[in-house]
């Protein structure tokens, strides 16, 4: 039986941050933020974008004081300059082309994270603009032709997560009835279901995701059937 941990666990899969939607810039931010923070190091990474890079120590060689070099560092200086190339590497990837081709001469992951936030300034919508939008994507959201409940489940996911960046909020109840009345005829009977096995107000669209997974081959043959 597949389960909510599994699917979570495969959600965090990830080999890459998400592309900056330059309308949404403090969502994107603060997502690219916390797909660092869950990398090996990633604290690390996040001490670089808001502290620097490791200032190199300085020797001092012939009568003359210069940085060391990388293999003289110690063992902790080489993974926090390690960390600081690879926070600027999950920044580039999650760039843009017209963007990218503005910071990419920046080595160090604190000049460009800076850099974009400086470039992005002015781009998000405006606060109402952006509510507007997705209540207007929350009210049309329904399951996809073609769509796995999995892949229904991470968008609808995606969009309450936009909500909750910007502080909007609604009530459970109305979150949960909107994840299960926007899938299709096929998922009726399982719908009914789970709405008399579970207590709207109370639960999340975690625990209803789950209870319906088990039931997706029935629907799905409910579909070829139809």
């Amino acid at each position: 039986m597949t389960t909510l941990a599994k699917h979570m666990i495969v959600a965090g899969v990830e080999n890459r941050p998400l592309i900056i939607d330059k309308t949404m810039y403090n969502s994107w931010q603060s997502r690219v933020l916390l797909y660092i923070k869950g990398k090996k190091n990633g604290r690390m990474m996040l001490e670089s974008i808001e502290n620097g890079p490791l200032v190199y120590p300085t020797i001092e060689e012939n009568g003359a004081i210069r940085p060391k070099k990388y293999v003289k560092l110690t063992e902790q200086e080489k993974l926090q300059d390690d960390c600081d190339v690879q926070a600027t590497n999950i920044i580039l990837q999650g760039l843009p082309q017209d963007v990218y081709s503005l910071v990419n001469d920046f080595q160090a992951s604190k000049d460009m994270w800076d850099r974009v936030n400086l470039l992005m300034k002015g781009t998000e919508l405006s606060y109402q603009e952006r509510e507007c939008k997705l209540y207007n994507e929350f009210d049309k959201f329904t399951l996809v032709k073609g769509e796995t409940l999995y892949e229904y489940y991470c968008r609808f996911a995606q969009l309450i997560n936009d909500m909750h960046t910007i502080g909007m909020t609604m009530q459970q109840v109305q979150v949960n009835t909107k994840f299960l009345n926007a899938l299709q005829p096929e998922w009726s009977k399982f719908v009914t279901d789970v709405k008399l096995a579970k207590n709207l107000y109370t639960t999340n669209y975690d625990h209803l995701y789950a209870y319906l997974s088990q039931h997706e081959g029935h629907a799905n043959e409910a579909r070829m059937l139809r």
